[in-house]
């Protein structure tokens, strides 16, 4: 009788490209992006996200991409520094000042910028703070479905 090794499933699945997505507080933008990506592509990334001064999750964020079924409310806001020495595929900065003091990445890291309004810096009531929240999140929503590394 013949004996066949037997392969691990993983022998023949491509290896996802590594993406972390920075903005400032990590509380929306890069959050929602996270959020967006892995849902919509997450069979192509492994996706991160961070902020050069961290904060929180803004609930504002979370309602948001709740109304599209995406649950981000796991998520946590996290320092750029705990991704340090990491090596990623791209770098993706969602705000200028992020863009401005990203760290370098070792390895051949794309570093790509698209800056985005910050919805948390929004003064208003909870409905009009929620409606800006929508908007990035649909404006992020629509680059990341024409970012180039996914066609």
């Amino acid at each position: 009788m013949l004996s066949l090794p037997i392969l691990k499933e993983t022998a023949f699945m491509p290896v996802k490209k590594r993406i972390l997505i920075l903005c400032t507080g990590n509380s929306a933008r890069s959050q929602m992006a996270e959020g967006l990506l892995r849902h919509d592509a997450g069979d192509c990334f492994e996706v991160f996200s961070a902020g050069t001064r961290p904060s929180s999750v803004r609930p504002e964020a979370i309602a948001a991409m709740g109304e599209l079924g995406i649950d981000i409310s796991g998520q946590r806001s996290k320092s750029v520094d705990e991704f340090s020495g990491q090596k990623f595929d791209y770098v993706l900065t969602v705000c200028d000042n992020a863009k401005e003091s990203c760290p370098l990445f070792p390895g051949e890291t794309v570093a790509i910028h698209r800056n985005f309004e910050d919805p948390a810096a929004l003064e208003g009531s909870e409905e009009q703070r929620l409606t800006v929240f929508r908007r990035v999140r649909d404006e992020i929503r629509e680059y990341l479905r024409s970012f180039p590394p996914l066609r």
